[in-house]
């Protein structure tokens, strides 16, 4: 019998999977820390024989060579890609022997990148998991335009023809088992669902139920902004990552703080936004932990900026850690943990502004600016009228932007919110942050329009 282990990184949205035998098991698309899938495979009592990769990855630094060189895998990278480092070039239709009985198969199945490549496990010669990375997805597929614009609709065409090869060489039973679509933005949509198969997704993926013009056009319409720190990940992934250093950052005392503010570093509180909000490190940022801290800081830091850890618990500082690693950021600076009280100067008192609801927003709406930070595509769905618009991710370089007055920033669920009031608070701005579902700005009674209304 064969298992298939899924490591799930809910932070960046993506999966990673342990699959095998009695004895062995080969571990595609692993994260960057490789404890996690050293862990999975003592539990099962097996080795880790083979390590495969996709592709070379976008949107997160790959663990594939370093758990390969400590496990002393093979590991298995797609012919096509450009790589600084040793390894096994797979080519479409290539097969390695996992445990008795159990194979994995090659499928090209370009789209994501050009040379993706999918994994087809077989048992007894019957396909019966297909490791999809970022070609077939649930209920979508992955982006085509993170490599090259150029590329972007040549890639989107390939999408749907890698999609139907897939679907017209497996059966309905075979488990779709995907690397992205679980909140990363790598995928061209949410997925829908937690778990597929080949026949349910020929029946409700668009890749297999359009043609492919009507595809294209659609997918291609569908695109989001791509996080700033993708540009990055390729480059990292493909010349070979380094080793990553879990080990505790040095403490850092409220001098310490404060002297890394006055040198423009970044001070990043994780706390929760309530938290935060009741009082902090003026000239700190907030970025929850529990919300998707690895996404949003690498999207909006300079690239390389120094960036210092304050939080609750020694454990939020681990964790956070772990997680920034994921997208290159492998070594804070320095770090605090415990009491806020204890992260400032003698003297010094800790800032604070206000949270608030969108009912209370309706109270006020003619006397303040009101801040929506939402993406493109999100307030193509509405906004309030005569709202500023600055997306999220290019406030940093746009506080400027911001018209004078007291700022009402809200998204669609508070996060973000709480990240923006955090840079505005920073910049001197006086702020109130909207915790609240979108979806109360019209039960309030704030007026709603759409950009054919003349305002994005």
């Amino acid at each position: 019998m064969f298992f298939v282990d899924t490591l799930e990184f809910e932070g960046l949205g993506n999966r990673s999977y342990l699959a095998g035998g009695p004895r062995a098991a080969v571990a595609v698309d692993p994260p960057r820390e490789i404890d996690q899938v050293i862990a999975a495979a003592a539990g099962r009592g097996v080795r880790i024989a083979y390590v495969a990769e996709t592709h070379v990855h976008n949107d997160y630094v790959s663990g594939g060579l370093e758990l390969a060189r400590v496990s002393g895998a093979r590991y298995l990278v797609p012919d096509g890609a450009s790589v600084s480092f040793a390894r096994t070039a797979v080519a479409d239709g290539d097969t390695v022997v996992v445990d008795e009985g159990l194979v994995l198969r090659a499928v090209a199945t370009p789209g994501h990148t050009p040379h993706h490549t999918s994994y087809v496990l077989e048992e007894d010669g019957r396909p019966v998991a297909a490791f999809t990375g970022g070609s077939l997805l649930i209920g979508t597929v992955g982006r085509p335009d993170l490599v090259e614009p150029r590329l972007t609709e040549r890639l989107a065409r390939a999408q749907h023809a890698s999609a139907h090869r897939l679907a017209d060489e497996l059966d309905d039973e075979v488990a779709v088992l995907p690397t992205h679509g679980f909140g990363s933005f790598c995928s061209s949509a949410q997925a829908e669902g937690d778990a597929s198969t080949i026949g349910a997704e020929r029946k409700g993926n668009d890749a297999l139920t359009q043609d492919v013009d009507t595809f294209v056009a659609q997918l291609l319409a569908g695109l989001d902004d791509i996080p700033a720190y993708y540009a990055h990940m390729g480059p990292v992934n493909a010349a070979g990552p380094a080793p990553v250093d879990l080990t505790p950052p040095r403490p850092a005392d409220a001098e310490e703080i404060a002297s890394r503010l006055a040198a423009g570093e970044w001070v990043v509180d994780l706390r929760s936004r309530v938290a935060f909000a009741e009082g902090h490190v003026a000239g700190s940022f907030n970025f929850e932990s529990e919300g998707k801290l690895a996404t949003y800081l690498a999207w909006l830091i300079p690239w390389g900026k120094p960036v210092t850890l304050l939080a609750d618990t020694a454990e939020r500082i681990a964790d956070a850690q772990r997680e920034l690693a994921r997208v290159g950021i492998d070594r804070p600076a320095a770090a605090a943990s415990g009491d806020p009280s204890a992260w400032i100067r003698d003297g010094e008192r800790l800032a604070s502004f206000r949270r608030a609801r969108f009912a209370e927003l309706a109270g006020v709406r003619d006397d303040v600016v009101v801040l929506d930070v939402r993406r493109d595509s999100e307030r193509a769905g509405g906004f309030i009228d005569g709202s500023v618009h600055i997306p999220i991710h290019q406030l940093p370089g746009r506080v400027g932007e911001v018209p004078p007055g007291v700022v009402w920033v809200h998204c669609a669920g508070g996060m973000r919110a709480a990240i923006a009031a955090s840079l505005l608070d920073a910049a001197g701005r006086e702020v109130v942050a909207v915790d609240d579902g979108f979806e109360a700005a019209a039960d309030a009674g704030l007026v709603l329009a759409r950009p054919a209304d003349g305002d994005r």
